[in-house]
């Protein structure tokens, strides 16, 4: 009740610095895009083909999605993954990402320790333009994949993140760096 008087008071007076606001960045450093690997819908037979590679150095390394998915066979997807090595925090409220493409829509997919199965995971789609730009995308934006699924997804469950092209025939390239959760 407190926190929530001194924010309010705060945002009266004209001040609402990084540690007022529900939207900074918190300390979390995820996974380097080294770590990320890629897979596509071949491991089920689909047809989609693509690549992933680390373009950039350092703090300016980002991964490069890019190929041609197909819905042929049952596909659908191409994709880079990375596994967590620290648990976000549970009190986190979504991610940041710095993201450009070729106008497409891309997703996210993240997989939580109660997707057992290759065909779950929680989605949610970003847009892209030429110019590099910061997306952040709140976890409750995150659409469960499967029926049998936690309807709400919980940050601290989560085990990796995936950039996807996904769900339609088209031409994908993504350039893409998880940058934090706030």
């Amino acid at each position: 009740m407190r926190h929530h008087f001194i924010a309010l008071l705060a945002l009266f007076l004209g001040f609402a610095g990084p540690a007022m606001t529900q939207t900074a960045m918190a300390d979390y450093t995820p996974p380097p895009p080294e770590k990320s690997t890629y897979l596509s819908d071949q491991v089920m037979g689909g047809v989609s083909e693509g690549s992933a590679q680390l373009e950039g150095r350092g703090a300016d390394a980002y991964l490069h999605l890019q190929g041609d998915v197909s819905t042929q066979n049952r596909g659908g997807f191409i994709q880079t993954r990375v596994d967590l090595t620290d648990p976000i925090p549970a009190d986190a409220t979504g991610i940041v990402l710095r993201v450009r493409g070729n106008g497409e829509d891309y997703f996210v997919h993240l997989r939580t320790r109660g997707t057992v199965l290759p065909w779950h995971f929680y989605q949610a789609a970003f847009a892209t333009s030429d110019d590099w730009t910061e997306v952040r995308i709140p976890f409750d934006a995150f659409a469960a994949s499967g029926r049998f699924m936690r309807k709400a997804l919980r940050p601290e469950a989560i085990t990796s993140l995936g950039f996807v092209a996904y769900g339609r025939e088209h031409r994908a390239d993504l350039s893409a760096r998880w940058v934090g959760i706030y």
